[in-house]
């Protein structure tokens, strides 16, 4: 039986049960209800200086019934005299963005529009929304803490994961600590027990209203649709619960939607891409569309204004790096062929009306944004949107038994939607930067393009173009392994998680033992080492034989170089396979902060994995360096 479909990102399908007290299957209560939702994608960044933020007596406004939201469009660069117009003419300025030139007004005036359009250096002037600006963009609530709960060890592999090749694929790597990928969504639970290893606070905000909000906690989810996206993207590989497409990666949660509606308007969708491009993130992911249309009309001056500031803020954060992917949506329509949109606005009545490819679903359809179908297990799934030469690639989205992923308060359950085929992309897009440092968003795009499979039309007429690319499946589905570049020859895995920290001027060992495996080692063993570290001439790797040979993997080398993450060929065929093997860590980074004022990182810590295996991949490190 296919679920309900909930309300609000991308139009998730969820799956409710109930597994006991460790494991326990909810329903988003964000997504789920009556309200109008789908998913899409697309994030954008800021500046290299964060966004402006409006004076502070536009930000104290006080609020009052009938203040709606607008997008200003003025041309990059000083927006001061605009902006001064925007106070001079019954509004507020609430943020802005030089770089990009776009400001968020408030203004309960009716005529703020109209009269903005005719101010010198305006370009364009649109309302967000059909519905008034909560008073709660003033003084906004923390969302809430849910309390943990905990699941007995075990991680099973599951089905999504295999189907992509991800388990193959964590044998090459799992994704380098280094690379930042940013989940633009509800929020995100940073304290879930699958997803804290890997939770990257420090560049986590909320962009709800449209300003980002860095208190602790802001990010945190208002629903559960952004903590299951992110456990798909990113769940630690720790013995827990699930695992995610790339569980060495780091994750930030921008959370741009808003409590009680769980809508994404265009000023916070803004927010979120400025706050990408601004903060490092390589790769974003979507599922969402920007509310209240489900499709943007360019012959309508609101919806004019929300394509061009959103297109505005994706452009720029891809200028800064950032690859945004994004859900295609869940209402079955092929996006080639636009006729009627009955969803909008879905911030007061939605109307049904004609429209035509013109009108975007945003930011799923902007130029540059990867855009992801769902598949079952072999077919597009049922609620998939599609569309020749809009549909870049596919991933799973579940269709009947969903996406099992972590849920708020340290639990887990299934959904279904293109906001699960979405993260799984997002996660073959972070595993492709782990494996290729400096990758440019294009290339990017063509990595992800280059390494999907073929999946053909099936005897369905609304299916056009060739097997290589369609309107169902785009390029074809991800496979993470092809993404990592390898393909491990078959044999015996083994594994040892538990962490170990190196200190300062120490020596650690990681061990594990080998059994089962007739004659000797092979003589191409395969060494994954992936250390995060700011210097790593400091670095000794070593492998350690059972009989105590010694194979050196790194000695010191690089210099100030950050970061090791490469697989390393050892011909250990001389040495009995059997036995118990080490892998072992020597730092000998010297903290000198004998000078006043001087800074430098010692004390680095290390957290030690190891794996042998005649595969790939038999040990993995993440290090970290710590402030002196």
């Amino acid at each position: 039986m296919i679920p309900h479909i909930s309300g609000r990102p991308r139009r998730t399908l969820v799956l409710a049960a109930t597994l006991g007290a460790a494991l326990a299957f909810g329903a988003p209560a964000a997504l789920a209800g009556t309200a109008p939702v789908s998913p899409s994608g697309s994030a954008a960044s800021a500046p290299a200086a964060a966004p402006q933020a409006a004076a502070p007596a536009s930000q104290s406004a006080t609020w009052v019934a009938g203040t709606r939201a607008y997008l200003v469009i003025t041309a990059p660069g000083d927006t001061t005299a605009v902006r001064n117009a925007v106070t001079a003419n019954g509004g507020t300025v609430f943020q802005y963005y030089d770089a990009i030139g776009v400001i968020t007004a408030h203004s309960a005036s009716a005529s703020f529009a109209a009269t903005m359009r005719g101010v010198s250096g305006v370009q364009q002037v649109g309302a967000t929304r059909t519905s008034d600006v909560p008073a709660d963009a003033y003084n906004p609530a923390l969302p809430a803490n849910p309390a943990q709960s905990t699941t007995p060890s075990g991680e099973p592999v599951r089905a999504d994961m295999t189907q992509i090749k991800a388990d193959q694929a964590w044998a090459v790597t799992t994704g380098s600590a280094s690379v930042k990928v940013g989940i633009l969504d509800t929020g995100v639970d940073d304290q879930h027990q699958d997803l804290a290893p890997n939770f990257n606070a420090a560049d986590s905000a909320s962009c709800a209203y449209g300003k980002p909000d860095t208190r602790t906690g802001a990010w945190r989810d208002i629903g559960t649709h952004g903590t299951h996206v992110a456990g798909t993207v990113a769940a630690a590989k720790n013995g827990k619960g699930v695992i995610g497409v790339a569980p060495g990666v780091k994750i930030s949660s921008v959370r741009i939607a808003e409590p009680n509606s769980s809508l994404f308007f265009a000023e916070n969708t803004i927010c979120g891409f400025m706050w990408a491009g601004d903060h490092g993130f390589k790769v974003t992911n979507n599922s969402y569309y920007t509310d209240p249309w489900q499709f943007n009309c360019p012959d309508n001056a609101d919806q004019a204004a929300i394509i061009e500031g959103v297109k505005r803020a994706q452009e720029y954060a891809e200028g800064k790096g950032s690859l945004q992917v994004a859900a295609a949506g869940n209402s079955n329509l092929d996006l080639a062929n636009k006729t009627t949109d009955t969803e909008s606005p879905n911030d007061s009545t939605p109307v049904t009306r004609t429209i035509t490819n013109a009108c975007l679903d945003i930011p799923t359809e902007l130029p540059g944004v990867v855009t992801v179908s769902a598949m079952g297990t072999t077919a597009k799934a049922s609620y998939s949107n599609y569309g020749l030469n809009v549909v870049d690639i596919t991933a799973p989205g579940g269709d009947a038994t969903g996406i099992y992923s972590t849920l708020p308060g340290g639990k887990y359950g299934s959904m279904s939607g293109t906001s699960m085929a979405s993260p799984h992309v997002a996660g073959v897009a972070a595993l492709l930067v782990s494996t290729n440092p400096g990758i440019t968003p294009a290339q990017l795009r063509d990595k992800l393009a280059t390494q999907a499979n073929d999946v053909a039309c099936p005897s369905d007429s609304r299916c056009k173009g060739t097997t290589a690319k369609n309107g169902f499946f785009g390029e074809g589905q991800v496979d993470a392994l092809k993404a990592v570049g390898s393909t491990p020859p078959p044999g015996k895995f083994f594994e040892n998680t538990a962490d170990f920290a190196i200190g300062d001027n120490t020596t650690v060992e990681s061990s594990l033992t080998v059994s089962g495996v007739t004659g000797n080692a092979p003589a191409t063993l395969k060494v994954g080492v992936n250390i995060v570290h700011t210097y790593i001439g400091d670095l000794k790797v070593d492998l350690i034989a059972p009989d105590g040979s010694v194979y050196t993997l790194h000695n010191r080398s690089g210099g100030s170089t950050d970061n090791i993450n490469q697989v390393y060929t050892v011909n250990a065929s001389s040495e009995v396979a059997n036995g118990t093997w080490k892998l072992r860590v020597n730092t000998t980074s010297q903290c000198c902060c004998g000078a006043i004022g001087e800074q430098c990182n010692c004390a680095p810590v290390a957290f030690v994995s190891f794996t042998y295996s005649r595969r790939v991949r038999s040990s993995s490190y993440i290090a970290r360096g710590w402030p002196g």
